[in-house]
């Protein structure tokens, strides 16, 4: 629900803020206004990892790194370039059975994960299939994005700010003022641009059959908001 505030003879400019209190202050009007611009996306981010077990540590470490080692070979032959592929986590810990108040180790896990940026959405699925059907035991977070969000977000910009200050003007006609400029305008940042998501593969097993994946980018919402201050004449 739009908010919107008219105050006449009530909200001092920071200008005039140090005026003496003889003096009259400016009237103001403050608006909201929200832009949105939707797009199709033309950039893809999913996480895929491997995950090996073993008795001990050494061996875990190393049944993972051939384990990934597989998976980004085939992820590169693809069409993934080397600089397009990040290693968002890597761990390696004991687990443990617990019987009768004591305490046993069972092996090692080692996890390696890696964020793939893919340019060419058409690829997205036969990325996922391929990382899984070399070794990848899940794939997840798969998301769509832009590879010019910056110009996105300034349209989104330029028409909250069109839509505030036709509500400004929409406030001061029917309130039979006239406006005599814009006094300020604040953006609000906080919220994430909205991004519709994808499907989610995770827990995908590795030695399932490799098969075509449909993935479906849909669209995304970029939005922006911003309040206007305009003083009056």
């Amino acid at each position: 629900m739009k908010t919107l505030a008219v105050i006449l003879l009530l909200a001092a400019a920071p200008a005039l803020a140090q005026q003496p209190a003889s003096q009259p202050q400016t009237p103001v009007i403050v608006t909201g206004g929200d832009g949105v611009i939707t797009r199709a996306p033309d950039r893809a981010w999913v996480s895929i990892a491997a995950e090996s077990r073993a008795k001990t540590a050494v061996d875990a470490q190393r049944m993972n790194a051939d384990a990934m080692r597989a998976v980004l070979d085939r992820v590169k032959a693809a069409g993934i370039p080397a600089d397009a592929i990040q290693t968002t986590g890597y761990s390696l810990q004991p687990e443990f059975d617990y019987a009768n108040g004591r305490q046993t180790l069972r092996d090692y896990v080692a996890r390696n994960q890696v964020q793939v940026k893919i340019d060419a959405l058409a690829r997205t699925g036969d990325v996922i299939a391929a990382a899984v059907a070399t070794g990848a035991t899940s794939v997840s977070n798969v998301r769509f994005d832009l590879k010019d969000r910056d110009a996105a977000e300034k349209e989104a910009l330029r028409l909250a700010v069109r839509d505030a200050r036709g509500r400004a003007d929409a406030a001061a006609e029917g309130a039979g003022v006239a406006i005599g400029g814009v006094q300020r305008i604040d953006e609000q940042r906080d919220a994430p641009p909205v991004v519709r998501p994808a499907a989610n593969f995770a827990a995908m097993r590795a030695d399932a059959a490799p098969a075509p994946l449909p993935v479906e980018a849909g669209e995304i919402e970029i939005r922006a908001h911003v309040t206007m201050v305009v003083w009056l004449k």
